[in-house]
């Protein structure tokens, strides 16, 4: 099997240099064992082995609630949350490297426990690796608009990614999504609406109090884009 194969529709990313340095190379080489989930590979070095189930309370050491953020950037957002709600275990899925050493860097700075990071393609994370009705929430904020049109095949929100959220999400978890893009939260909402999840509110949601402004969105707010909230809920 090669990777084509393998992944026959483009993933959502482009891989960026993976060089550490400074604090973050730092932050890595001292904390990544505490912070770093090591998913099995199948083809490329972001797949995930289908065999593979991740045990998140061996991971966290106890027994939580599970928030898993789709692309978790430098961390802003994910580590401000596991600050401010301890109770809950928080998973950050990212495929650039300087992004998650960045995560283990501000959690580490924070003394933060309840954070892990894993590099891996998020749907195939929700697909298998995560055992369906698990999560409590699942985040996908500013996830690459990829705004040209012939490269819109690329978006992350889909139709089929949908219903991997909604397998995983327990009775009653949520799906948080957020974008700085018209035209994607267009398509979001039709998707969101489209599932088999229910939106709880009429269209866009108010803004999710528990996401911080993070740099990227304040260079988004900056340069003049509404920031649209959405928020989707599986029933039970």
């Amino acid at each position: 099997m090669n990777e084509s194969t393998y992944r026959p529709q483009p993933v959502s990313f482009v891989r960026r240099g993976s060089r550490l340095q400074g604090r973050r190379e730092k932050a890595w080489e001292e904390h990544r064992e505490q912070y770093l989930v090591q998913m099995p590979r199948l083809i490329a070095d972001t797949s995930v082995d289908p065999d593979y189930r991740f045990d998140a309370a061996q991971a966290f050491g106890r027994e939580a609630e599970l928030v898993l953020e789709v692309g978790s950037g430098l961390g802003e957002a994910i580590a401000h949350a596991a600050a401010q709600t301890p109770e809950r275990n928080f998973l950050a899925v990212e495929v650039y490297l300087p992004g998650l050493a960045q995560t283990v860097q501000r959690a580490a700075a924070l003394g933060l426990d309840n954070v892990r990071v894993v590099q891996a393609n998020a749907p195939e994370v929700l697909a298998t690796a995560c055992e369906p009705g698990s999560l409590a929430e699942v985040w996908t904020f500013f996830p690459d608009p990829w705004h040209k049109s012939r490269h819109e095949k690329r978006r992350l929100v889909t139709p089929a990614f949908a219903e991997l959220v909604a397998d995983a999400l327990a009775p009653g978890g949520v799906w948080r999504l957020a974008t700085d893009w018209e035209h994607y939260a267009e398509q979001m909402l039709e998707v969101g609406e489209g599932s088999s999840l229910q939106n709880l509110h009429q269209d866009w949601a108010p803004r999710f109090e528990g996401r911080i402004v993070t740099s990227f969105e304040n260079k988004a707010l900056k340069a003049g884009r509404t920031i649209r909230d959405l928020t989707f809920r599986k029933a039970g």
